[in-house]
């Protein structure tokens, strides 16, 4: 057989049996966000190397990344898609509080931008307009974790 008739051609495997052909290449041209999920999870979320041998320990990172990666994916649709995985993460990552002194309370560490102004906005609290004293601190962290 002639090689060359098939350039430019890609062929599929699949398991499914009763789906047309229009369908089979619909399904096959969201492949990318598939390939995309894996990628944030291996480069975003630090998901590999694993240096763990026991395998309940190896399941519980892997679980604990899809729900971080769950996490992010619903940030991101709050966040209406207008900030890349990159830009969420390394602001999230940075958006640290100093506490110089028991009375003081906590000072924000970053720089304010879209992006932390679009963050607060979703989360329904803010930590870049001052000072946040314990009392405040207290009520913030509740409130991440769903208590009133």
């Amino acid at each position: 057989m002639n090689e060359a008739q098939y350039d430019g051609f890609y062929a599929i495997c699949t398991n499914l049996e009763n789906e047309s052909v229009e369908e089979l290449i619909r399904i096959n041209r969201q492949r990318w966000q598939i390939e995309e999920c894996f990628r944030i999870m291996k480069t975003e979320f630090r998901a590999r190397p694993v240096y763990l041998r026991d395998e309940d320990r190896i399941k519980a990172h892997f679980i604990t990344c899809f729900i971080a990666f769950t996490i992010y994916r619903l940030l991101e649709k709050k966040l209406n898609e207008r900030f890349t995985c990159e830009e969420i993460i390394e602001t999230l990552r940075g958006m640290n509080m100093n506490r110089p002194g028991e009375k003081l309370g906590y000072i924000p560490n970053y720089t304010r931008t879209d992006l932390t102004d679009a963050l607060h906005e979703t989360a329904g609290f803010r930590t870049d307009y001052e000072i946040v004293n314990d009392i405040n601190m207290r009520r913030i962290l509740r409130q991440t974790k769903g208590k009133k």
